[in-house]
């Protein structure tokens, strides 16, 4: 039997991380004792992934229950390092504290920052200082290499455009979209550019990370925006289904004009 949860631990931190260390004791859980920062890396992945979702979703109930899951991925593995003598919950925090200090002057100390923009520029600068000056890192360099597509052209555009290396505008970065957009279609529609060949499928790279840059632009998150889109579509996919159910049919057996008629139907139910 596994040996209960210390109770003079009195904040739900604590009790959250006497759980862990319940879960990793000699008496805790097989699976729990088993795992590895390498391992426990990729469920907070998937843990960040479906707080995410419940976030664009909206839905309170789910946010906290999933934001309940990440904190225990994360205590997790701060427990691992701590195991290994490399350091604990109050060096996570206290270094925490340190940083985010240092990096609001204009909240803690003497300088000023009256707009988000300036904040940003600031923080930018403060981080290089850390680093050792501006001229011995790449402005892309800490950017995680295994980032999904998306979220790290979001970055990649971000850390560029403040250098001062981006469009003037909104309707100069939609032209150069347009521009690209011009291209692939040419390459795709040529006798050697067939859909699959290495061209296209550049120049079709070149179009998403364009419209990466229009989204930003626009002050819109790629990665939201397109995570919102799939869960219209999900939602509206699944009203097919559930209509053709209802009639005694597979999805696959409607006719395009019917399915056409089930998905105007679902465009009214969930917009």
């Amino acid at each position: 039997m596994a040996d209960p949860v210390k109770p003079i631990r009195s904040t739900p931190i604590e009790r959250l991380a006497a759980l862990i260390e319940t879960l990793r004791g000699e008496n805790g859980c097989p699976w729990d004792k088993k795992q590895t920062p390498d391992t426990m890396a990729v469920y907070l992945i998937e843990e960040v992934y479906e707080l995410v979702e419940a976030i664009i979703s909206k839905n309170a109930d789910a946010v906290c229950e999933e934001a309940g899951d990440v904190l225990f991925q994360l205590l997790f593995v701060v427990n691992l390092f701590r195991e290994s003598g490399d350091f604990g919950l109050e060096d996570v925090i206290e270094k925490n504290i340190a940083k985010m200090t240092r990096r609001h002057p204009h909240v803690f100390g003497d300088a000023s920052a009256d707009t988000p923009e300036k904040v940003s520029q600031n923080w930018e600068k403060i981080k290089r200082l850390e680093r050792g000056g501006a001229g011995r890192h790449s402005v892309l360099g800490s950017i995680p290499r295994n980032l999904p597509a998306l979220l790290k052209a979001a970055m990649v555009s971000e850390r560029a455009a403040k250098t001062g290396f981006d469009w003037d505008d909104l309707s100069g970065v939609m032209d150069k979209a347009m521009e690209e957009w011009m291209e692939f279609s040419k390459e795709v529609n040529t006798a050697e550019g067939a859909a699959g060949s290495d061209k296209a499928a550049l120049e079709f790279g070149d179009i998403m990370f364009t419209m990466v840059n229009v989204a930003r632009f626009a002050r819109i998150h790629p990665e939201i925006a397109l995570i919102r889109s799939i869960q219209k579509f999900e939602k509206r996919f699944n009203y097919l289904e559930e209509r053709a159910k209802e009639s005694g049919r597979n999805l696959d057996s409607l006719s395009v004009q019917e399915m056409h008629v089930l998905w105007d139907e679902a465009k009214v139910e969930f917009g």
